[in-house]
């Protein structure tokens, strides 16, 4: 049975947020949301799940290379960090002083 999600989702994490990895062979690294891919529901954090790319030649790279990138990681298995302790928390969304919905960390009550 086919769903039809043409409605974009909101995400727990946004691109420039400090993240923990809390599941895979990542696990603790912390880094920042350099790429969010909404429509794979992954993430790319800098400095986790660093892979090697080979790199055909080129006119700028006549030898061609080997580069380490970072890929992608499922969104479920990080956890932004809590700006207050600095631990990873879960998100949630509510009411700033001005009336607009902005998410906040759940363990301290912070706004992000």
């Amino acid at each position: 049975m086919e769903t039809n999600n043409n409605k974009m989702q909101k995400r727990h994490v946004r691109t420039g947020d400090t993240v923990e990895v809390i599941a895979g062979n990542s696990k603790g690294k912390q880094g920042k949301v350099i790429e969010v891919l909404t429509k794979k529901d992954r993430v790319v954090v800098e400095g986790v799940n660093v892979i090697k790319k080979h790199v055909k030649p080129n006119a700028q790279n006549p030898q061609g290379e080997i580069q380490e990138v970072e890929g992608s990681i499922h969104i479920s298995n990080v956890a932004v960090l809590d700006p207050e302790s600095g631990k990873p928390s879960r998100v949630g969304r509510k009411e700033n002083d001005k009336g607009k919905l902005q998410r906040y960390a759940k363990s301290s009550g912070k706004f992000i």
